[in-house]
């Protein structure tokens, strides 16, 4: 064999021993990771050692995420590490804390799994996160995403675990618009938090069970006004309801803050939307009982699924975070969900999510914060300006609080921000009028007219409008994490 010819049968050996390093390795290795059996889920590791890559690691911390680790020893029985979620935010019930350093950790067949999954993930990556999943799953997303090929067959796979129905949310014939790394398990089934469908109402003189200060989710559709209880919405997330004649999904992501009223038909298509269970940057996904494809609270619109490619978003109306007292009083005639919802739940006022609602944590982690607010805080979020230049942008509620009159420009128009004694947000479209004071009821412009407050528009003497923006209040972790280019006003 002449040295050209050793050469090149060489260089070919080589590259067929290169393709065959370069196939993804198979799902089922990935599994066997997870099973009870050591000495299967030894060799599956060592079958996965020569072929890894640091990608891989989202679909090693997916299994991990559903075996609990050590147990603390106190009567409570809390893990030592948990991703989150595992409290009962609803109730407002938290975990209690590790207990004493000198007793030893409760070991239990789940554990042992967990600890074995960890260990192989700092071997692979010579990361040394331990135990701590949240700083794992912040460390993957820094990655490039280079996902396995079968990575959504494998999410269908695991998720199907929790309910069947969420194995339909995986289609691999779609590109995601979003990392599937990055959506997680929110701790209930499809629908585990029942939406409410056509929920009853009553006229607000017959709403007894109102307090003034209860916080009511405001919106008016063709002249027909309603209230939604935060203290019956945070229970049930969504409900499919029909106000002036317009069919609408009130959404509402207890997470991350946000009420959102859609209309659910877009052209000739009209969608059934549910919860599905899983969670994007801690923001709830609806899915579409059409399609299973997974929607994006925040965005309105699907990202995952048949969907996901399609330019469908679907158009949502303004809505105002207030209290009962304001709201009845500027809206005499409003109807109001009535505590008659087919559910046994505490509708008392601040029941559900009170511990969540109460601190600045977070059950489930986000790529990255902000710090020129608290997480929580509260800011008015929309879309400025004008397909297909939109502008995010976030005011936050305590500077409009001091700032009844807000005058900004965003997106390439200019806006204004109402707000009301009681907190309550409205963004209007300025245009050139130049607005100074606001009674509550009234807002006066620098020529001395006064202009009628509207929930869908400001009118002038003279007949000239000021159309309202759909803007809603929102927590500003969750706000950035949907959009981190956002402008804030603060």
């Amino acid at each position: 064999m002449t040295l050209r010819t050793f050469f090149i049968a060489f260089i070919c050996a080589l590259g067929f021993a290169t393709g065959a390093l370069a196939q993804p390795p198979p799902l089922e290795d990935f599994v066997a990771l997870a099973s009870k059996d050591e000495k299967a889920s030894e060799a599956a590791a060592d079958r996965l050692a020569p072929v890894w890559k640091d990608a891989y690691a989202a679909m090693v911390l997916d299994l991990a995420r559903f075996f609990r680790p050590a147990r603390d020893p106190s009567p409570s029985g809390v893990p030592d590490d948990s991703l989150g979620g595992d409290e009962d935010a609803q109730t407002g019930s938290a975990p209690r804390g590790t207990g004493e350093a000198f007793r030893p950790a409760i070991r239990t067949p789940e554990s042992l799994i967990r600890g074995r999954l960890m260990r192989f993930l700092s071997r692979q990556t010579g990361k040394s996160f331990g135990n701590d999943l949240k700083q794992w799953r912040k460390w993957s997303w820094t990655l490039p995403h280079d996902p396995h090929p079968e990575y959504a067959a494998f999410k269908s796979r695991l998720y199907a675990n929790i309910d069947p129905r969420m194995a339909t949310f995986f289609s691999a014939g779609t590109k995601p618009r979003i990392r599937l790394d990055e959506i997680d398990w929110g701790g209930v089934g499809v629908n585990g938090i029942p939406p409410l469908d056509q929920p009853k109402t009553v006229a607000a003189p017959a709403a007894a069970f109102m307090g003034d200060k209860n916080v009511v989710f405001g919106l008016v559709v063709n002249g027909e006004a309603r209230a939604y209880p935060k203290r019956i919405l945070a229970w049930h997330e969504m409900a499919l309801d029909t106000l002036g004649g317009v069919k609408l999904a009130v959404v509402y992501c207890t997470l991350c803050g946000t009420v959102i009223p859609f209309e659910t038909a877009i052209g000739d298509r009209s969608f059934t939307l549910g919860t599905s269970g899983l969670l994007y940057r801690s923001n709830k996904l609806m899915f579409d009982l059409e399609t299973k494809s997974l929607w994006s609270t925040i965005e309105g619109r699907p990202v995952v699924g048949p969907l996901a490619q399609s330019e469908i978003v679907l158009k949502y109306r303004p809505v105002v975070t207030t209290t009962w007292k304001e709201w009845r009083t500027a809206h005499p005639e409003t109807t109001v969900l009535s505590l008659d919802t087919g559910y046994k739940r505490d509708y008392d006022e601040g029941v559900a999510y009170r511990n969540y609602f109460s601190n600045d944590d977070l059950m489930f982690e986000v790529p990255e914060d902000d710090k020129r607010l608290k997480r929580k805080a509260e800011v008015v979020t929309f879309l400025a300006g004008a397909d297909p230049s939109l502008t995010p942008v976030a005011l936050d509620a305590a500077f409009l609080k001091k700032n009844p009159v807000h005058l900004f420009s965003a997106g390439g128009t200019n806006y204004v921000a109402l707000t009301t004694e009681g907190g309550a947000n409205r963004i209007y479209k300025a245009g050139t009028t130049r607005f100074v004071r606001f009674s509550g009821v009234d807002v006066f412009d620098e020529l001395g007219r006064v202009w009628k407050v509207g929930e869908e528009r400001l009118e002038s003497p003279d007949g000239q409008t000021a159309t309202r923006e759909p803007a809603r209040r929102t927590f500003w972790f969750a706000w950035f994490s949907q959009f981190p280019e956002t402008a804030l006003i603060k």
